[in-house]
């Protein structure tokens, strides 16, 4: 590449929570960024950047090969995390796979695979099923020209998924611990944007899961009490039997099926939740992975004050 012209990045789900942080992270480390949307978006993540807006969906062809045209790099983040098995199929796997043929068709010389940590665990639930199969989709087509990213837990500023967890240590006198053994990794937005800047600088082929500076994980009573105390909040922990989760989502699933509405606890949720080990062994981490800024305490502190700032809290 020339002195003086920017890289090009062409992002996929960039309207998304991590898309949003993505799209902030690439600008401010020098790169051009071209992002696929349905519409004009909006983001209070990008003051002072003007992003250039392919409109489309991954379903659109034409939109897809606009995107990738002269990009260096492309980062696939978008997807979809609820509903049915048909249509996480449609969007997480032949989506990913028309992303990655309009790269091929463009000569694009990467692609970043915005994955899940549960896509180590297939058999889980159809969401992982989705993401292994987005996974095995673009690799299928790209071959080595592909990093595929396993993201675990992500928190932080815009999520609406974990405000649910801020929003319980802020306002209940207890909080749930599941399975007391499990591990879970966990990792802040702006850390895990960052981390994958620097994966679309170095292009390795493979698989990297993400993490913060704790890559073992830690433990439902670990993450309940980092959010009691970052809500200045004392509380009490009650170890939740994996039998009464199964029981909620079975009564979210009648009371879904009778409203037409989605599920927010699964059984494959359960088991996602549930599920004994979402830390990581060394191998999973790329050698050179950028230092994590926040710990759990203070990226906790960080996510709350900026919910409370925007009155989500």
């Amino acid at each position: 590449m020339s002195p003086g012209v920017q890289r090009l990045v062409a992002i996929t789900g960039a309207t998304g929570f991590l898309g949003q942080h993505l799209v902030r992270a690439f600008a401010d480390a020098g790169w051009r960024v071209r992002i696929l949307a349905r519409r004009d978006p909006v983001s209070p993540f990008w003051v002072g950047l003007d992003p250039e807006v392919i409109c489309g969906d991954l379903a659109d062809e034409e939109a897809l090969r606009r995107l990738c045209e002269g990009a260096e790099v492309v980062v696939h983040a978008g997807g979809r995390i609820g509903g049915g098995e048909p249509g996480l199929r449609r969007v997480n796997v032949e989506g990913a796979r028309r992303v990655a043929r309009a790269a091929r068709a463009a000569q694009v010389g990467h692609l970043l695979q915005i994955s899940s940590i549960t896509a180590r665990e297939p058999q889980l639930s159809p969401y992982a099923a989705s993401k292994r199969g987005g996974e095995d989709a673009v690799r299928a087509i790209l071959g080595g020209a592909v990093t595929v990213v396993r993201p675990p837990v992500i928190y932080g500023p815009g999520d609406r998924e974990t405000l649910r967890l801020f929003r319980l240590a802020a306002l209940s006198p207890v909080l749930p611990v599941l399975n007391p053994a499990a591990r879970i990794a966990i990792v802040h937005v702006q850390d895990a944007a960052r981390q994958i800047v620097t994966l679309a600088r170095s292009q390795i082929s493979g698989v990297v899961t993400l993490s913060d500076g704790h890559p073992e994980g830690y433990s439902w009573s670990e993450l309940m009490q980092a959010a009691a105390e970052a809500a200045k909040r004392r509380v009490q922990l009650i170890r939740v039997p994996t039998a009464a989760l199964y029981v909620i989502a079975f009564l979210e699933g009648f009371k879904s099926s009778w409203r037409d509405t989605g599920a927010v606890l699964t059984f494959g949720k359960v088991k996602e939740l549930t599920h004994w080990d979402w830390g990581l062994d060394s191998d999973e981490r790329a050698g050179g992975a950028q230092a994590s800024e926040f710990d759990l305490r203070s990226g906790f502190q960080q996510t709350i004050g900026w919910y409370r700032s925007k009155g989500w809290l």
